[in-house]
């Protein structure tokens, strides 16, 4: 039976993965991590996990589309240019950029 070790080097920090033993128990597992991840005094606590217990998940569904909650988060430029587009008030300026009604209402009093 394999088991996966995460060892904890000083009180208040995270644990983190070691390696593997293979035992034909629990406390023989017990006893592999000690002696490799604890005998020096290296690890303070140790976790010992069966790797069939250990689950992988890899799918993140977006489900309410809280982009905002990401690291790269979104563009504010494109949701408002959307926005526009749905309530048919953008226009193309001279220059070939798009601009809302509003835009182009206000440059026009600014003349």
């Amino acid at each position: 039976m394999i088991f996966e070790v995460f060892r904890q080097e000083r009180k208040g920090q995270p644990f983190q993965h070691a390696g593997t033993v293979s035992a034909p128990d629990e406390r023989f597992a017990e006893i592999y991590a000690r002696e490799q991840y604890g005998r020096r005094q290296e690890s303070v606590a140790l976790w010992l996990v069966p790797r069939d217990a250990v689950r992988q998940i890899s799918e993140f569904p977006d489900e309410f589309e809280m982009k905002y909650r990401r690291v790269d988060g979104y563009s504010i430029k494109a949701r408002l240019r959307e926005a526009r587009e749905r309530a048919g008030t953008l226009e193309t300026a001279p220059g070939g950029a798009l601009v809302s009604d509003e835009t182009a209402q206000w440059g026009a009093r600014e003349r």
